[in-house]
């Protein structure tokens, strides 16, 4: 009798800083100076698909001056999904 080995199920955790931009009107610019980044910086973490490699005090960064440059307060829910498997 055979085992059936079966791939694990892998749970994806999707970053949505790009969509959360789009929707309030923040250039790359205007966030890149809220968090004193550089605007290719901010690019780069605009553009990825899944959670960067970031720390916790950068995504408080990102979302105070999200909040502060819109005016509509940003949770952390907004900027990452938990997809599960």
């Amino acid at each position: 009798m055979s085992a059936v080995l079966s791939a694990p199920r892998v749970s994806k955790v999707r970053w949505k800083l790009r969509l959360v931009m789009a929707d309030r009107k923040i250039t790359n610019k205007a966030l890149a100076e809220a968090v004193a980044m550089n605007p290719v910086s901010i690019s780069k973490l605009k553009n990825a698909d899944s959670l960067p490699e970031i720390g916790g005090d950068t995504l408080a960064k990102l979302c105070d001056a999200i909040t502060a440059l819109s005016g509509i307060p940003c949770s952390l829910s907004e900027l990452i999904e938990y997809i599960p498997d």
